[in-house]
């Protein structure tokens, strides 16, 4: 799918109040930035937004971080709801997931992963998101247990999470195989996952835990 550009995005990043231009200087003060002890959450490839900006409403003392490598994808969330730039426990980031260690040191309390890009080719793997290049990554970024929850609708992308998590230490402590079916689920959609349900694709949803 061709990603649309959005011509003005360095004005709309640059005026989004909740904007992070190089985070690398928050890396272990994290809560001087919120100005609080509150846990923090990371969503990885946040897309525009939509999933975090609901939990930051429905959850105002836990604090949140959206990764988004696309700028133009971030920008068109900023652009398209800038009201919810005042909340104020979340914050943007348009930064590369593979340098997370670089912006968090001990600090994460759960990592979030939603539909994130499967790289069906066995030579791109090591792009997964729940690869053990990345579960490596990701020890130096929570602060003491490890919790990853992720949804996706690629069936192949999951059972391969399934198995990189469990071999790499992780307990899965809820796996689930329709999340449509999950009455009273409390569940937050995506923009994606809203696309995929009108579809009839199955969601696919896991709680992964390491002590």
């Amino acid at each position: 799918m061709r990603l649309r550009n959005v011509k003005d995005k360095e004005n709309v990043l640059e005026n989004a109040k909740n904007y992070i231009d190089n985070p690398e200087r928050l890396c272990g003060k994290w809560q001087e930035e919120f100005k609080n002890n509150n846990d923090i959450c990371v969503e990885i490839g946040s897309g525009k937004c939509h999933f975090i900006k609901q939990m930051a409403r429905k959850y105002p003392d836990i604090n949140f971080v959206a990764i988004e490598r696309n700028r133009s994808v971030l920008a068109l969330g900023l652009k398209n709801e800038i009201e919810d730039n005042d909340l104020p426990n979340l914050r943007f980031i348009n930064y590369n997931a593979a340098l997370i260690d670089k912006i968090f040191n001990r600090e994460v309390k759960t990592i979030y992963l939603n539909f994130s890009d499967p790289w069906p080719k066995s030579r791109h793997c090591k792009r997964r998101l729940t690869h053990e290049v990345f579960l490596k990554k990701y020890d130096v970024v929570f602060k003491d247990e490890r919790k990853i929850i992720q949804k996706t609708d690629n069936l192949e992308f999951f059972a391969f999470s399934i198995e990189s998590l469990s071999k790499y230490g992780y307990v899965l402590e809820n796996v689930i195989v329709d999340l449509q079916k999950i009455e009273n689920n409390d569940n937050i959609e995506t923009e994606y996952e809203v696309k995929f349900k009108k579809k009839g694709c199955k969601i696919y949803k896991l709680l992964a835990i390491k002590k």
